[in-house]
């Protein structure tokens, strides 16, 4: 079953920062010392702290003329780097003392992460029949900023449409689009952004990838329906563009742990990475990821009248495209060299007809154009480029001469704002992270992710990682 939210007032982006990885084994000050000026530290000190405690804050929301009152919790909770490890863990994160384990030396921690979430409850519902949702942004390595601070939560950041905000102050107002009116709401930030870190032995590998990803996130969700008792609440998944490959590894591995879902929501999905436009030529004979931005690439082009003869109405001309882009479109690309240079050249300048991107250009490039190809050169002549994420934006081309756009001009233009309000609501409105270090990425410092699907193989964006069949059957 898949749900749709009924407002789709949504900001969504990828941001690419630096990591900072925090220990969570706390080294004890007074640990024996030797004689000499070397210094060792007790097994005792290696075990985990106990987590930072939760902050509770109230509000309250007005959504479709009816204020909502909601208690906040901003937490943290620990999850292992094994489902082995992770039941040896208690809710405060340290060692159950009953787990048996025997405290690790110093420097052989096992693997272990503390991931970061905002959860709104409604005040006066029945818990027992009250939907709870998950949700979270993608990347991967995005932290969930984005969803927090301009889609679905009780507050959001206020940006200027197509527009770059001029710097601080942000102002960050009541958002009557919420979905607390419909149900609870957890939002998750990954291991490694936001306040969530990875710790211990061997940790990248352990939380950096489809497989591991998935399975801190199950952890985490088994954790949370425990800590709050919501066991038996209708549970919902949200993610938002690699977070929808992660919906699906998740949802399997949910289900093998004996958690059912009511349903999973897929906003911006990518499912099998074929299907992008990006990095399809590192995949030749793969062409599902042309043909499907087509449609995408001559709404963008008629956004900024370069569409030749351009129609006054959008979607039925967009029908028409989708239609050509399914047909004879598809077809030309499947025929591979087979394809005579007459039929080449009807094609290519179809796609002119619908883009704007000149017919010479398009035979250049074997009538295949990546995301960032089309995005550099649809605005060329004035050396811009256009948005990616949101491709009514346009901003200057860094490089006028480079073959793809090297950055998105609307994540560059919002990110600075989305950034100092999640600061700002953390530390004013949450009262939560005051001394640490909000991560929106955590794509730096050795970051490096497993695009492995397990029992499939694959790689990166064009070489056929598919999360496709990890979808759990009704």
């Amino acid at each position: 079953m898949t749900i749709y939210p009924r407002r789709t007032r949504f900001f969504v982006a990828a941001a690419a920062m630096t990591l900072v990885a925090g220990s969570a084994f706390a080294q004890d000050p007074q640990a024996e010392k030797t004689t000499t000026t070397t210094s060792t530290v007790s097994a005792e000190s290696a075990k985990p702290h106990p987590l930072t405690p939760d902050s509770v804050t109230d509000g309250t929301v007005t959504v479709a003329g009816k204020p909502i009152a909601y208690k906040a919790v901003a937490g943290l909770i620990r999850v292992g780097g094994t489902d082995q490890q992770d039941a040896t863990i208690a809710l405060d994160g340290t060692l159950l003392p009953d787990s048996g384990m025997v405290p690790p030396k110093p420097g052989e921690e096992p693997a272990t992460a503390t991931m970061f979430y905002t959860a709104y409850f409604a005040k006066g519902e029945n818990v027992a029949t009250r939907p709870i949702v998950f949700i979270y942004n993608g990347g991967p390595g995005s932290a969930t900023m984005y969803l927090r601070m301009c889609s679905f939560g009780p507050v959001r950041v206020v940006l200027p449409d197509l527009g770059h905000p001029a710097g601080g102050p942000y102002k960050i107002v009541p958002n009557e689009d919420s979905l607390l009116d419909a149900a609870d709401l957890v939002f998750v930030d990954a291991p490694g952004t936001g306040y969530s870190r990875v710790m211990g032995k061997d940790a990248n590998k352990a939380f950096y990838g489809i497989d591991p990803d998935a399975a801190a996130f199950q952890r985490f969700i088994r954790r949370f329906l425990t800590k709050y008792d919501r066991w038996n609440s209708p549970r919902f998944l949200f993610g938002e563009s690699y977070g929808t490959t992660r919906d699906a590894v998740l949802a399997a591995a949910l289900q093998r742990h004996g958690v059912d879902l009511n349903g999973v929501v897929f906003l911006s999905q990518i499912l099998s990475f074929d299907n992008s436009a990006d990095g399809s030529d590192g995949n030749p004979g793969t062409d599902n990821g042309a043909f499907l931005a087509l449609p995408s690439f001559a709404a963008t082009a008629w956004y900024h009248h370069k569409v030749p003869n351009q129609p006054a109405e959008l979607l039925p001309w967009l029908h028409e495209v989708e239609q050509y882009s399914l047909g004879d479109y598809a077809t030309a690309l499947l025929q591979g060299t087979d394809l005579d240079a007459t039929r080449k050249a009807a094609v290519a300048a179809k796609l002119e007809s619908y883009t704007g991107i000149p017919a010479a250009t398009w035979i250049k490039a074997n009538l295949r154009l990546t995301g960032g190809q089309f995005a550099q050169d649809l605005l060329g002549t004035s050396d811009e480029t256009t948005g990616r994420l949101d491709s009514r934006w346009r901003g200057p081309s860094m490089n006028p001469m480079n073959s793809e756009s090297d950055y998105d001009p609307f994540s560059e233009s919002i990110e600075s704002a989305i950034v100092a309000a999640m600061n700002t609501y953390a530390h004013n409105t949450l009262n939560f992270g005051k001394e640490l270090t909000y991560e929106p990425s955590a794509r730096m410092g050795g970051w490096n992710w497993d695009m492995t699907v397990k029992g499939q193989g694959g790689g990166w964006a064009g070489t056929s990682s598919n999360v496709r069949a990890r979808l759990p059957t009704p």
